[in-house]
């Protein structure tokens, strides 16, 4: 029986590779950069690269901003301030929302019947920002957010963190949902949950191995009802 799921936010809830590769076009703009395919796929795999840093714990949140603009200006040979681009990206990032298909229907069919938490390492002003404009947040008892709590998924503290501030919580009634193995299927094997994976493009997997998988948000609900 599940009681109480714990959503991701980016690429589970909302469509985080949409918004990426609006908000670095913009910025790439605003310092004379042709935000070029080729480049914004390149933005893309070194800010990926850093987060996955931030996981293991090798960087910091601060390296990450800083980090992966250092890198990709170093590869294009233009000096720009990676201070400013970081800002830049920041505030496109936070402004709007794209929603991953049946995000919305799927959390109005589930309110009500569960205690729903979001839990996300994004950066705190962007999942404010992104939150406030889709409208989700009445949907969540409460939103966990790693930059405010300390802690990043998947370590074991993150989630002590959010447990202890759950009424009645209780690890064998909860689940968690989400779209990467490193963060959020690790982060549950970690703190002691059951673990579902998102996973529409059907990557395979042989390390980490998640308890459940689904290639479609309107399949959760059933699948949900059979744990």
């Amino acid at each position: 029986m599940v009681e109480t799921l714990f959503f991701d936010l980016d690429n589970t809830l909302l469509d985080f590779n949409q918004a990426e590769r609006a908000a670095i076009a913009k910025t790439l703009k605003s310092f004379h950069i042709a935000p070029e395919p080729s480049v914004l796929k390149r933005y893309s795999e070194l800010n990926l690269a850093q987060w996955k840093l931030l996981e293991q714990g090798k960087i910091t949140r601060d390296q990450v901003k800083l980090r992966r603009f250092r890198l990709l200006f170093a590869e294009l040979n233009v000096d720009v301030p990676a201070k400013e681009a970081a800002h830049t990206y920041e505030t496109h990032l936070a402004q709007g929302h794209y929603f991953i298909d049946g995000a919305e229907e799927l959390l109005e069919t589930l309110y009500g019947q569960y205690r729903m938490y979001l839990v996300t390492n994004g950066t705190l002003s962007v999942q404010k920002g992104r939150l406030k404009s889709s409208g989700i947040s009445r949907y969540f008892e409460d939103i966990f957010i790693s930059e405010e709590l300390g802690y990043n998924k998947p370590g074991r503290e993150y989630f002590d963190c959010c447990f202890s501030r759950i009424p009645d919580f209780h690890k064998e009634t909860a689940v968690i949902i989400g779209d990467s193995l490193t963060s959020d299927i690790q982060g549950g094997i970690n703190a002691g949950i059951r673990t579902i994976w998102f996973n529409p493009s059907h990557e395979k997997t042989s390390e980490i191995i998640p308890d459940y998988e689904f290639d479609s948000l309107m399949k959760l609900p059933e699948l949900l009802s059979h744990i």
